[in-house]
């Protein structure tokens, strides 16, 4: 298996790369920042989101695409501005790239706030519907989209990890439920990579987490068996402040609050 990480200098990514290192014949390591020296069956290149022929070339003699490039978050300010090249135009270029590669198997990284308006209490099958809670929401749903369109008239096999909050432990009441631990992201990539052929595919990047939104059922062929569970900081978080008002209802969070004057009491 000989695999490209994309954006392997950021956070999720350097976690993969620690993760499963030496796990393969290959892993090709690429981002527009520095990378540090290659270790043992490790190689390292520069490449940019927007230059297509340097994304295919970066592609070549690859099996698996790991994408965890691009703007991680939702900007402070000018959010549209700071999303478009990255993860949209260069979501494009990520895409077409793997098909010009003749790449098998794209992992995304999509992110819960693609469907962050759905309710806390939505069943997981419905929230499959895009329900973008911000502008980087709208550009995950997009790269979903590009993965969906890809997949079925190209062939290409393409994984959505809907990744919820990812960090060393959970912060606040939110990420009882949504928080996913660098352990258990490192396994649900392996397990991506790793899984029997399939076509297109959603899965939510979550831990254990005993407050979970999230059923991964559907997708039990990936094999992924989330070992951390958020509950070990309830109680702490918990005594501590509760959400906003507006926050509250839906899965998104505080994503769904920043501008909101939306109806709370109406029902969808």
């Amino acid at each position: 298996m000989r695999v490209l990480l994309l954006g392997a200098a950021g956070g999720i990514g350097s976690a993969i790369r620690e993760g499963l290192a030496g796990r393969y014949t290959l892993m090709r390591l690429a981002d527009i920042a520095p990378l540090s020296a290659p270790g043992q069956g490790e190689e390292t290149v520069r490449v940019d989101l927007l230059d297509l022929d340097g994304l295919a070339a970066a592609m070549a003699g690859i099996d698996c695409v790991v994408h965890m490039a691009g703007v991680p978050v939702e900007p402070e300010t000018n959010a549209w501005e700071q999303v478009l090249p990255a993860n949209i135009v260069g979501v494009h270029n990520l895409f077409e790239a793997a098909r010009l590669a003749g790449i098998k198997r794209v992992l995304f990284a999509s992110s819960h706030h693609a469907a962050g308006f759905h309710r806390r209490e939505t069943p997981t099958a419905e929230t499959l519907v895009p329900r973008p809670d911000s502008y980087y929401g709208v550009s995950k749903v997009f790269g979903e989209a590009m993965g969906r369109m890809y997949a079925d008239k190209f062939g290409l096999q393409v994984l959505s990890l809907r990744i919820g909050a990812y960090r060393e432990r959970p912060s606040d009441p939110r990420q009882l439920a949504v928080w996913i631990s660098p352990r258990d992201m490192v396994e649900l990539v392996r397990c991506g990579v790793e899984a029997p052929d399939f076509g297109y595919a959603t899965v939510y990047g979550v831990s254990a987490n005993t407050r979970t939104f999230w059923d991964n059922s559907a997708v039990a062929f990936l094999g992924y068996q989330p070992r951390d569970n958020a509950e070990a900081w309830a109680a702490e978080i918990m005594a501590g402040p509760p959400e906003a008002p507006a926050a509250a209802p839906f899965q998104g969070g505080g994503y769904c609050a920043k501008g909101f004057v939306g109806d709370l009491g109406r029902v969808d």
